[in-house]
């Protein structure tokens, strides 16, 4: 069966790539909309890339109004700054939420509406040229087609897609990623490893995503801790950064499964960071798809060396769940307990939080057929 591999127009990655990005940002238009947060600005990685900008004579304003993870009413107020500016671009510099938010506010610049208009449709509209500077190695935002943002009418995190929303340029440069603190790199990295597993695991998986897939989970399992330890270890974070995007590329062609379905109203219901949420449900996830896909989670398993061939399909898959559970806990992930959430406001809300998860469709990707009365009960797990 034919199948369609999409990236990103141009992506350069590498020790310096920022530098050598300039004259690509200079073809995307005159003036620029970068959109970022306070920490961006603070951290000075920001003025690096108005220097960019200006050393190519090329116009800008700073949105910075990304204070967490993006909602409606953040992309509201950038569409604004965009429109009342005169801007004909947009640069975001930072993790997921700036990157994502950059694509909302692309969809609405021409065509108008709010971002919620389109929940449940593909985004097919005229959208000005995007550069993405991720300062994470997690998201993958600045190779894929989707957005989330938060309803907060509805207290809903919205997953939207399109084609046009995959980003005109992809600048990896690890040197933004230096900055990222223990914690974030561990939510992040984590993250990536949550998109590389399930998208090779996924019922979508194709052979080019494959590929990438596979690539980002040895990566990740060999330079992650690395990273986490210290974070002044360059190679390690090279290497993060390029496994976040082989991850990105992957599950942006064979899409996500259950861990992002339940992950997504944990967060837009308990505000707890995308990458974090991913990691708390890990153990219980894998463990329920195990079943269903032992010969992919078996090769996942030999492919990181904690099985071998002389192990059974799902022999191999237990000793993959094994290793990846005991990397969340070298990487110190809280329980939903930890964190601080209580378990009677949690289980007050577990019906909305599966109805939402099965009604977004990443759980039925993956390759054991799910109810969202097994959901509920994943849930439920968590506080065990």
């Amino acid at each position: 069966m034919a199948r369609e591999f999409i990236v990103p127009g141009q992506i350069i990655t590498g020790s310096g790539a920022l530098d050598m990005a300039e004259q690509s940002l200079a073809q995307l238009g005159k003036k620029a909309m970068l959109v970022t947060d306070e920490m961006m600005i603070q951290l000075g990685n920001c003025a690096k890339v108005e220097t960019a900008l200006k050393n190519q004579g090329i116009g800008y304003t700073i949105y910075s109004g990304i204070t967490g993870e993006p909602t409606d009413t953040m992309i509201e107020a950038g569409v604004k700054q965009y429109l009342e500016e005169g801007c004909d671009f947009l640069v975001a510099l930072g993790g997921g939420s700036p990157i994502d938010s950059m694509k909302a506010i692309g969809s609405l610049v021409k065509n108008g509406g709010n971002i919620s208009d389109y929940m449940g449709k593909v985004i097919d509209v005229p959208m000005p040229p995007m550069a993405a500077i991720p300062t994470t190695a997690g998201t993958g935002s600045e190779a894929t087609q989707f957005t989330i943002i938060t309803d907060t009418k509805k207290d809903v995190k919205m997953l939207l897609k399109g084609k046009v929303l995959i980003p005109d340029l992809a600048v990896i440069d690890p040197q933004f990623t230096m900055t990222a603190p223990p914690r974030i790199t561990a939510a992040t990295g984590l993250d990536a490893l949550c998109h590389a597993v399930e998208a090779y695991t996924s019922r979508k998986s194709q052979d080019m995503a494959d590929t990438f897939a596979l690539s980002a989970v040895k990566r990740i399992f060999r330079y992650l801790p690395a990273a986490f330890h210290d974070g002044k270890n360059e190679e390690a974070r090279v290497q993060m950064s390029i496994a976040a995007l082989e991850a990105g590329i992957a599950f942006n062609n064979a899409s996500v499964t259950l861990i992002h379905g339940m992950s997504r109203p944990i967060g837009a219901l308990f505000h707890v960071a995308h990458g974090l949420s991913n990691a708390m449900l890990i153990r219980e996830c894998l463990g329920f798809a195990l079943e269903g896909a032992y010969d992919r989670f078996g090769a996942l398993g030999r492919c990181i060396g904690a099985a071998s061939d002389s192990d059974t399909d799902q022999e191999a898959s237990e000793k993959f769940l094994q290793a990846i559970v005991k990397l969340t806990e070298e990487l110190e992930t809280p329980t939903l307990e930890q964190y601080g959430i209580e378990k009677e406001a949690f289980f007050q809300v577990i019906g909305k939080m599966a109805g939402d998860a099965m009604e977004s469709g990443s759980p039925q990707n993956t390759r054991r057929d799910i109810t969202q009365g097994d959901v509920e009960q994943m849930y439920k797990n968590l506080f065990q």
